[in-house]
């Protein structure tokens, strides 16, 4: 890969990676903590993640448990959930909470499907404009003299596989979220 393409390689395995990030908070009827990154409670004045005020694991496969390290934070910690886009109502036994993920429906599997599928063509938009950015950069350089007419067609050729690599690897993260969401 050329050093010109490198950097447009490098901005589209980004676009990759945040469809990965994304993907992770789509609740798929299995208990996972990715799903309480975006909640936060307030500790002491500052709106701190769950994540650091409390102890988030895995308990059963549809179970996640949530042990706040202070005790006072248990109240916040279940209102905070309570008010997030979670959707699950948290069970309070005085010690912990718990977050029993229920098994979704046919109709809100096909809804997470579509849901899936539209990150990832967002993903695949992002991955194209890249390479149009690209090309654009490289008319611009055969404009200017900077390159040649045979590099240009050489770099865009280069830029296209590239392209195709990464939407491939979208396709291939977005089926493997689908296979997921379709489990029973």
């Amino acid at each position: 890969m050329s050093e010109a393409t490198k950097k447009y390689s490098d901005k589209m395995s980004g676009a990759v990676d945040h469809l990965v990030k994304e993907l992770k908070a789509v609740r798929a009827g299995r208990a996972n903590p990715a799903v309480l990154d975006k909640v936060t409670v307030d500790y002491y004045g500052s709106s701190t993640p769950i994540q650091q005020v409390a102890a988030v694991a895995v308990a059963e496969a549809r179970v996640l448990t949530i042990q706040p390290w202070d005790a006072s934070l248990l109240h916040a910690i279940e209102k905070a959930i309570q008010c997030s886009d979670v959707g699950i109502n948290p069970i309070d036994d005085g010690r912990m909470i718990r977050l029993v993920f229920p098994a979704p429906t046919e109709e809100r599997r096909k809804a997470l499907t579509k849901d899936v599928q539209k990150m990832g063509e967002e993903a695949k938009v992002a991955v194209r404009n890249v390479r149009r950015d690209a090309m654009d950069k490289f008319k611009a350089q055969k404009k200017a003299n900077e390159i040649t007419e045979d590099d240009q067609k050489n770099l865009e050729d280069e830029m296209q596989k590239v392209t195709d690599k990464f939407v491939k690897e979208v396709d291939k993260v977005c089926e493997e979220k689908i296979k997921e969401i379709m489990e029973i």
